[in-house]
């Protein structure tokens, strides 16, 4: 791509609103011959992931996020499944880890809890990578 092209497409973004701390990252990992596949979609004060289980099926959707004034973490499922499925112990899991809203979308079967550590652990090596750990956010808005 031209720096030219690159100029254009970084216009265009800013004249949708659409910010440019917006990444978007996609992998794969083999666990016991079963594909785990996983999308996150950073924004600066939200994560948006999906864990896929042998397929590219969306699966129940969640949304967690710290409450006030005890910084105790709630947990919404938004589409399908209820909150005591697999998504939505990962979601809270994962906002106390990162101290920022969760939307997680998530199609492990609930009574794979091997299966469930092992996604979750590479979820959360993959967002410790990209900076999203609670003392490194709360170190940096000081």
């Amino acid at each position: 791509m031209d720096s030219e092209s690159s100029n254009n497409i970084d216009s265009e973004m800013k004249n949708l609103g659409i910010s440019q701390d917006l990444q978007i990252i996609s992998f794969s990992h083999l666990f016991n011959e079963i594909a785990l596949h996983f999308q996150i979609i950073c924004l600066p004060k939200q994560i948006y992931a999906w864990i896929g289980c042998n397929s590219t099926k969306f699966g129940h959707l969640y949304a967690a996020a710290p409450t006030r004034p005890n910084n105790i973490v709630s947990v919404s499922s938004l589409l399908g499944g209820t909150s005591d499925n697999t998504g939505a112990a990962i979601a809270r899991r994962i906002v106390m880890k990162t101290g920022v809203p969760v939307m997680l979308a998530c199609n492990i079967p609930k009574d794979s809890p091997l299966l469930e550590v092992e996604a979750e652990k590479k979820l959360v090596q993959k967002l410790i990578a990209l900076g999203y750990t609670k003392s490194k956010r709360q170190g940096s808005s000081s």
